[in-house]
């Protein structure tokens, strides 16, 4: 079955991210699964704290926060390429390959392996998946922010919910299953599905009006999904999470509904987000 197999059911559609946004998990798998394993999977245990900080710099403290896994880790080993000398063999095919293929997971990247041997890439693929490994070893420390399931329960009795993830698919349905946040979604698009502005594009095919549609996130890339696809984004703010998610049920999505969610409530939004991450 196809992820976008679901007939619309309200006017209104509201799309969340996952990781950092609707899940208190960003953190905590940079820090514990994603930077480490940079680390170990390209040896760079001799530059470790130099290359942590750094890719947490790229992946949680910047306006690149929330970029694509692929496209985070070529943007890091590119940089400690150019620091400290270091030849990763196959680089510039896999940052040519982070910029023109229609889709960054997984199983894009296995069927590039097999077209070609680029030893840059064949690792990114075994530290992407040992990423995947160490993540669900952890999942019982997964939480979502607070008001996160209290405004996803008022929303969902006025428009189709769905997640709009570049996480790994398993753990966002085991996050969102075991918080009692899955019940709400028409349907969890991750990484498996596409970008996020494919996601975006294709459930504007199920006849939503543009106007009528939501993206909530807390990273540049989900604002600019949405914007390119003509639709409203809300912003989760960092260190300010429990209060977006607040102001999204009793306000934002308020707006919303009633059609009062125009352009200069968008400029402010978009305002307070990217004064947040110091863009």
């Amino acid at each position: 079955m196809s992820y976008f197999d679901y007939a619309k059911e309200k006017d209104f559609l509201i799309c969340i991210d996952s990781d950092g946004c609707a899940m208190d998990t960003m953190n905590s798998k940079h820090f514990n699964s994603f930077g480490p394993e940079y680390v170990k999977t390209y040896g760079l245990e001799e530059y470790k704290e130099e290359a942590l900080n750094h890719w947490n710099e790229v992946n949680l403290f910047s306006g690149t926060r929330g970029i694509n896994r692929f496209k985070g880790l070529a943007m890091a080993l590119r940089e400690m390429s150019n620091r400290k000398g270091i030849k990763f063999e196959g680089l510039e095919g896999f940052e040519h390959w982070c910029e023109t293929a229609p889709q960054l997971s997984n199983p894009a990247l296995l069927e590039e392996c097999q077209k070609q041997r680029n030893e840059c890439m064949e690792k990114a693929l075994l530290w992407s998946i040992h990423v995947n490994l160490s993540i669900v070893e952890a999942q019982d420390d997964d939480m979502p922010f607070e008001n996160v399931k209290d405004a996803m329960d008022e929303m969902s009795k006025h428009a189709d919910l769905t997640a709009v993830s570049s996480a790994n698919g398993q753990a966002v349905d085991h996050e969102w299953t075991k918080h009692q946040i899955k019940e709400n979604c028409r349907v969890l698009l991750c990484q498996e599905a596409g970008s996020k502005a494919y996601c975006i594009e294709r459930l504007l095919e199920k006849g939503y009006d543009k106007d009528k549609v939501l993206m909530v996130g807390d990273a540049p890339g989900d604002k600019k999904a949405a914007l390119d696809n003509g639709v409203r984004f809300y912003p989760i703010i960092v260190e300010k999470e429990g209060f977006s998610w607040k102001r999204l049920k009793e306000e934002a999505s308020v707006k919303l509904l009633n059609g009062e969610f125009d352009d200069n409530y968008q400029a402010q939004l978009i305002e307070e987000f990217e004064a947040a991450l110091g863009i």
